[in-house]
């Protein structure tokens, strides 16, 4: 299993690109720490990574309601990374869709 689960395409992290062209943000394993997100992205991609920021989000708790009466679960946990690359550099992540 790899370290990179998928690149981010929200709506948010998509402005964020267009105002910084060099930095895309990834789904990571909850373990990796930077120097492997790193690693991972620079052998994937066969890019120049210059940074990369890393944060934790916990799941959210959520219910519903349906005819055996409200369901409780949570959402999983994750961990963002947002990678930077060297200036003029970029990835083309539309094209593996």
């Amino acid at each position: 299993m790899g370290i990179i689960i998928k690149p981010i395409f929200t709506e948010k992290q998509t402005e964020m690109t267009d105002k910084f062209e060099n930095r895309y943000g990834f789904i990571v394993v909850p373990t990796a720490n930077k120097v492997d997100i790193k690693n991972a992205i620079e052998e994937l991609y066969s890019v120049h990574v210059e940074r990369v920021n890393t944060m934790k989000y916990d799941g959210k708790l959520k219910s519903r309601y349906t005819k055996s009466g409200v369901v409780k679960g949570k959402t999983p946990s994750f961990k963002k990374a947002i990678v930077t690359l060297r200036e003029g550099e970029s990835i083309d992540l539309y094209s593996n869709i």
